[in-house]
């Protein structure tokens, strides 16, 4: 059983600091069971517990208590380095940050989570969670990535199936979770890729195997994180349900 706080602050209120729900909302969601801290199901109004070291799930995610880690996610544009610093003066992502002085006061040190090449777009997150960044770049919790390309040809019906089963590259073979044909016109094909691989240049490699050279990459989610409308160049909080997602995709 997780032991009393005595000095900690009201579950309620920890809840109502995060933006889960009012106060009065908090008190319903651990009275239903709704709640839980270090793994066990809390019930009582009177819990109190340490922001900066409780674990603390509703509905099962993770709920962010530590107003110090900060999680964003970037819409890298085309031709940016998935870089904090470029010691060639070569435009990288740390520009974007060292633009908002307020990230970087209450972020301390960020880092990008993976990375991009330069010539593909998209959803790169960026956050000072060490734990949960290391995680997601870990291959053994297999997070899923989805891609949105263009290519050049018309895409013949069975390459999706030669994708899920695998194709063979020269570092060893990669299986693809699900491939769908969006559009195809003009001699050239849009195709979204999911997968769970993070080694360099992954997509580019499959559908240059397959016989289908990748004119345009776009990665469009990282899990449950999505880039959606988000324009390119722009920084976004993630919000808690993204965040919570993000941690139950890697055991968290």
């Amino acid at each position: 059983m997780t032991t009393q706080n005595s000095d900690g602050v009201r579950l309620q209120k920890v809840l109502a600091q995060a933006g889960v729900a009012s106060r009065r909302a908090a008190e319903e969601l651990i009275a239903a069971g709704r709640v839980s801290v270090d793994g066990e199901i809390v019930r009582e109004m009177g819990r109190r517990v340490d922001p900066d070291t409780a674990v603390v799930h509703v509905d099962g995610s993770r709920i962010v208590l530590r107003d110090d880690l900060v999680y964003l996610a970037l819409n890298k544009p085309r031709g940016m380095l998935s870089t904090m610093s470029d010691d060639r003066g070569r435009e990288c992502v740390g520009d974007l940050v060292a633009d908002r002085a307020e990230l970087l006061n209450q972020a301390g040190r960020l880092f990008h989570v993976g990375r991009l090449d330069a010539d593909t777009e998209g959803l790169l997150l960026l956050t000072n969670d060490g734990e949960l960044g290391h995680r997601l770049m870990h291959p053994s919790f297999e997070v899923q990535k989805t891609y949105v390309a263009e290519v050049a040809g018309q895409v013949a019906r069975d390459v999706g199936k030669r994708l899920r089963t695998g194709v063979e590259l020269e570092d060893g073979p990669v299986v693809v979770h699900s491939f769908r044909l969006v559009d195809s016109s003009g001699g050239r094909s849009m195709v979204e890729i999911v997968l769970h691989e993070g080694r360099k240049h992954v997509v580019r490699r499959l559908m240059d195997e397959v016989g289908y050279p990748v004119l345009r990459l776009v990665r469009t989610a990282i899990g449950d994180v999505r880039l959606g409308d988000q324009r390119p160049g722009k920084l976004r909080p993630l919000n808690q349900a993204e965040v919570g997602a993000l941690y139950r995709a890697v055991g968290l």
